[in-house]
């Protein structure tokens, strides 16, 4: 579950990551709060949201077993453990 999370938050930060490189290229001061109006910030903020919605809709369409499988739990057979799996 901490990977999704990770992936989302990860996914958020690009755009402020993309700002920041564009600053560090420019040799504009990054650190400077005159670098960071809050226009900018907002308009950063909604491409993030942008993305994000894009990639929990891309996880939630792409990722896990297809709509008419079956999971068959774990379990034990002849003395073994049998892993779970979708059929």
């Amino acid at each position: 579950m901490i990977r999704p999370v990770l992936t989302e938050i990860g996914i958020f930060l690009i755009p402020f990551a993309v700002y920041a490189l564009f600053l560090a290229a420019t040799r504009t001061g990054l650190f400077a709060r005159s670098s960071w109006p809050v226009a900018i910030v907002a308009r950063l903020a909604l491409a993030a949201i942008v993305l994000v919605i894009a990639g929990l809709i891309g996880l939630a369409h792409f990722s896990g077993a297809a709509p008419d499988s079956t999971y068959v739990p774990a379990h034990i057979e002849n003395g073994k453990l049998v892993p779970g799996v979708e059929k």
